[in-house]
């Protein structure tokens, strides 16, 4: 197991908890980007495959965790737009 990408991959976890409340909070995607988030799932999603392929050990849980948290906060981001958009649209 490699310490480092463990403490890397809490680091990066440790922030998404407050992303994903910020975005069920506001409501909003301000200061968020779809496109970054779908870069950081398709990172998370090449650090599983590694770990399965190459080197399986107790880190890959925490790639799934952080990709569980970025796919929410995805999720959330799509749900916002979507409330977003109907709010300018005229009725």
């Amino acid at each position: 197991m490699s310490v480092f990408e463990a403490i890397m991959l809490l680091c990066f976890g440790a922030a998404w908890p407050f992303s994903i409340a910020r975005s069920i909070k506001s409501k909003s995607t301000q200061g968020k980007s779809l496109l970054f988030l779908l870069v950081l799932i398709l990172g998370y999603l090449a650090g599983i495959i590694n770990k399965l392929l190459n080197d399986n050990d107790v880190v890959l849980y925490l790639y799934i965790l952080n990709l569980c948290m970025v796919s929410l906060d995805a999720c959330l981001w799509i749900r916002n737009k979507r409330r977003e958009t109907r709010a300018k649209s005229p009725s």
